[in-house]
């Protein structure tokens, strides 16, 4: 079942006001309703392929298993659902090729790359992100992040030394403890949560959460909902108007109508006749 009328779905990405170049990668499939986003790191181009091999590589691996594979299983001796694991799966495959390349091409040496991904399956959506991109969720005008960054900043809050409104001003905010291709594997963080009608989920890379307060990240969404490309080109000009000091990517989704697994209408149709 395509997912294209169920979701409405939209990306955007800006080099910034300050950077050469583009390091960050994103891509979306409306069809299986999947998002992923990738902010690179690395010198001389390195972090656009890092981050480049990791949205090519989830994408491909994500969409062949989801075509392929009876979504209504779960892997033995494992709590997380078989969306989980594809896309966890395909994070580690990804995390696997970049450190590979970064170890055989010199030009390549020390890069690596963020990624937040979303999968959206049977009125749930799995979320999987490594590093500091970030999910947010906009629910009844209710707007809060949905990731925590794996980031030395966040450590700091979550042992007490800073609060969350302290680092919102830190000014070391982007050193990250986890990212794709710098170790032969990586710890890929999943949640599993239901949405619901109305919904909107926003992936976005440090450019646009260090420029843009939550606030305003909000009312930006409120104000233009109605037309999700102008959300997008909205929170990217705030972000550039702001100082635009990073690259700036946006991938959003809103959820138009119920997403049922067929798998769950056979069983029931199987049940009238138990």
């Amino acid at each position: 079942m395509s997912l294209k009328s169920k979701l409405r779905i939209v990306g955007a990405t800006d080099t910034g006001k300050v950077r050469e170049h583009n390091e960050d990668t994103i891509a979306m499939d409306p069809d299986i309703g999947l998002l992923v986003l990738a902010d690179g790191m690395g010198g001389y181009n390195a972090g656009e392929v890092a981050s480049g091999i990791a949205v090519k590589t989830i994408v491909s691996l994500v969409r062949e298993q989801m075509e392929r594979e009876d979504m209504s299983t779960h892997d033995r001796g494992s709590n997380l659902s078989r969306p989980s694991i594809i896309l966890r799966d395909a994070i580690h495959r990804a995390n696997k090729i970049i450190y590979q390349t970064a170890r055989s091409q010199p030009q390549c040496e020390g890069m690596g790359t963020t990624v937040v991904a979303a999968l959206f399956f049977d009125n749930r959506i799995t979320i999987a992100h490594v590093g500091d991109s970030r999910m947010y969720r906009q629910r009844n005008d209710k707007f809060e992040q949905v990731t925590m960054d794996h980031s030395l900043l966040q450590e700091l809050v979550d042992r007490g030394f800073y609060s969350a409104e302290e680092a919102q001003r830190a000014a070391n905010k982007n050193y990250v403890t986890r990212a794709l291709g710098v170790e032969p594997s990586v710890d890929v963080e999943i949640q599993e949560i239901p949405v619901q009608k109305g919904e909107v989920y926003m992936l976005c890379s440090d450019g646009l959460s260090d420029m843009v307060e939550d606030d305003d990240i909000n009312l930006t969404i409120s104000t233009f909902g109605a037309n999700l490309d102008n959300v997008a080109k909205q929170l990217i000009q705030l972000a550039n108007d702001n100082g635009g000091r990073d690259n700036i990517s946006v991938l959003m989704a809103q959820v138009l109508d119920a997403f049922p697994a067929r798998t769950r209408i056979f069983d029931k149709i199987l049940g009238w006749f138990g």
